[in-house]
């Protein structure tokens, strides 16, 4: 893919809510595969859709994205040797040392793209619209729907969802809502009439843990309020329970590492897999960056084998 065909696939990942890493180049010494203006996406699990570099910088600008989409700050790579640069390595760059037989160097700046956070309304009355409305000026992706129209496909594992259908449609809506498992589900009304909604829903089979995920009534307790005012007090417990991480906007958390190891040649790291074309020498198994490492490393394996280091 070319850059602008990653932006296009990049603004079909965040219309999803999935969470990715930008990567782009911004600097580049050849000999390099890689180009002046390249872009990446990288994802959560280590996909890469686009191109950044080859096979030395690829896996090292995979595992600093992961830690960018993680940590949600953006950084900038310099993959190189730092002896190419001497003292112009300028403060708060991430140096990661590669020793690429190209001799080439890269500097890619990494951003994260996480998604905003999602907020559906059940219901018709002023308060739902004001709720909503509160929500997009926060720059929230909040949508309001009438409880006829609102099933368990419109909402997803990140969403939150509150139901202010206020006694037109309470139990179909909430039984919608439960059956998605969202990150969040609010009932709009007192706990007398709460009470009622999950008594009957339970009694209809619905599952006691999904009824639990619900908090009614939704909102902080404020007192005696205004509709406007209730759309506040639900839109800032929200805003709590996000800040405190109970709920989570997205799941941003790296996959599974895999195991490592350092090239005993060069110095990189190197994921421990087959594809890395693994070496077993005196019981101990040696993974590489590419083919000429490898071969160095057989040529007088007494040389290299005290550099291996496991990560």
């Amino acid at each position: 893919m070319d850059g602008w065909q990653v932006m296009a696939q990049a603004a079909e990942l965040e219309q999803r809510g999935e969470p990715f890493a930008l990567a782009t180049v911004v600097w580049r010494q050849g000999p390099s595969s890689s180009r002046l203006g390249a872009r990446a996406i990288i994802t959560t699990s280590g996909e890469v859709r686009g191109w950044i570099g080859g096979a030395c910088a690829e896996p090292s600008v995979i595992r600093q994205a992961q830690q960018v989409i993680s940590d949600g700050q953006p950084r900038l790579l310099l993959l190189g040797t730092t002896d190419q640069f001497g003292d112009a390595i300028p403060e708060g760059m991430t140096v990661v040392p590669i020793a690429c037989q190209s001799e080439g160097a890269l500097e890619v700046y990494i951003e994260p793209v996480l998604p905003v956070p999602h907020l559906v309304v059940v219901g018709r009355s002023p308060m739902a619209h004001t709720l909503a409305e509160l929500a997009q000026v926060l720059g929230w992706r909040a949508e309001r729907l009438e409880s006829t129209d609102f099933t368990a496909a419109a909402v997803g594992e990140r969403s939150m969802v509150v139901v202010a259908t206020q006694g037109h449609g309470d139990e179909e809506s909430l039984e919608q809502a439960v059956a998605a498992r969202p990150a969040y589900i609010g009932l709009v009304g007192s706990r007398k009439r709460g009470a009622a909604v999950l008594g009957y829903l339970a009694e209809r089979g619905v599952p006691q843990d999904q009824l639990d995920q619900v908090k009614v009534p939704a909102g902080l307790d404020l007192g005696k309020t205004a509709h406007t005012e209730i759309a506040v007090s639900i839109l800032a417990e929200l805003v709590q329970l996000r800040a405190s991480g109970q709920i989570a906007a997205s799941d941003t958390s790296p996959a599974k590492r895999v195991a490592e190891a350092i090239d005993p040649v060069c110095g990189m790291t190197v994921a421990s897999i087959p594809a890395n074309r693994p070496l077993t020498h005196d019981g101990v198994t040696y993974y590489f960056c590419g083919a000429g490492c490898r071969r160095q490393f057989e040529s007088d394996p007494a040389s290299y084998a005290r550099n291996e280091t496991r990560c």
